[in-house]
């Protein structure tokens, strides 16, 4: 297993610079998730790690190893794509071993690779079966067998599970958390589902225009964002944001409409004139004494409501975990608790602390 250290790296393409001197490190055994929206560059700089894409500037080490000119295939990494990429031709024991074989490795050692690595992934019963003849998530953990057959030092995966049902993805995606607790291979994992990033993260990457915009725990991310765009990226439903203003005569509320919500303590002190207040949906309550505002639409999903509202021309979003019904267009009762509040600066996006 080895490290993955990241030096500045940069992409372009002519005059088009999609990465922008992206630093990190990542520690021996760490699994890591690389997240943004489409185009954020995240697939691109996984591609630079693994070789498929050269890169524009900086330095890329794995392991104690510089790697900017090594071939891909001596680089010691596995990836694993949002293609499957089996031969069709090929059993699934074929399909795992297949670059053992290139490699010359011993037949007898390619078959206790490949039964060792289907007792992990439990697929002891299907190496004799085609691709055609396994289902979408059984041709993904075929593809993540031909991954570990491979022993490798890091393990790359490019949105592996986009192809997938809902119920398949969550069913993969414990395990692959899974077969990382047990092998401990350092691994980087892109996707844009913050679902994803959320459960399966040892720390996630949000990245933005080809840039990171925070590295931390997944808990860190959600309940400290660095700024705007990562507080509204990770979370379902998303972070509400109100424009408003600071008001009373200390600056110590946040003034939307008519009404006045009340500020931690000292924000007033830090925040600059213009603020943009965010809260999580889980974090506002009904309340017959709290500000009024419209109802939108109630939606029940079972173990949550979430309802949608209007207050001062401006809709947000309270989930919680009680079953309640109030008809379009009637008023109800909504209420913020100041300690779970978070202020940005309406110009820069920047959290104030």
């Amino acid at each position: 297993m080895a490290g993955v250290e990241l030096r500045g790296i940069r992409k372009s393409y002519g005059h088009l610079q999609v990465v922008h001197g992206v630093d990190l490190d990542i520690t021996d055994g760490e699994f890591i998730v690389l997240v943004g929206p489409s185009g954020c560059g995240k697939s691109t700089l996984l591609r630079m790690i693994a070789g498929l894409e050269s890169i524009s500037g900086g330095e890329i080490r794995i392991g104690p190893r510089t790697v900017n000119d090594v071939l891909p295939g001596d680089r010691d990494i596995a990836m694993v794509f949002q293609n499957y990429a089996l031969y069709p031709q090929m059993t699934v024991a074929q399909n795992m071993g297949f670059s053992l074989k290139m490699r010359r490795v011993p037949h007898a050692d390619i078959l206790r690779q490949v039964r060792e690595a289907a007792a992990i992934l439990g697929l002891q019963d299907l190496l004799d079966r085609y691709p055609r003849q396994l289902s979408g998530g059984q041709r993904q953990r075929v593809a993540m067998g031909r991954a570990i057959v491979r022993n490798p030092s890091v393990f790359l995966f490019d949105e592996p599970l986009s192809n997938l049902d809902a119920k398949l993805r969550v069913q993969t995606r414990v395990e692959i958390k899974a077969l990382h607790q047990r092998l401990r291979t350092t691994t980087v994992y892109v996707t844009h589902d913050q679902v994803e990033a959320m459960t399966m993260a040892d720390r996630i990457v949000v990245m933005h225009d080809g840039r990171i915009e925070q590295v931390g725990t997944p808990l860190e991310l959600y309940d400290r964002p660095a700024n705007r765009f990562v507080a509204g990226f990770l979370g379902s439903p998303a972070m509400n944001f109100f424009d408003g203003g600071l008001g009373g005569a200390d600056g110590s509320r946040f003034v939307l409409g008519n009404h006045a919500i009340p500020l931690p303590a000292g924000a007033e002190r830090a925040a600059p004139r213009s603020v943009v207040l965010g809260v999580r949906p889980e974090h506002i309550v009904v309340d017959a004494q709290g500000v009024p505002a419209e109802v939108v639409v109630v939606e029940p999903t079972g173990s949550e409501t979430q309802i949608t509202a209007r207050l001062g021309g401006q809709t947000f979003t309270a989930a919680m975990h009680k079953r309640l019904t109030a008809p379009p267009g009637s008023t109800l009762g909504f209420r913020i608790d100041p300690a779970n509040i978070h202020l940005f600066d309406g110009e820069t996006g920047a959290r104030i602390p």
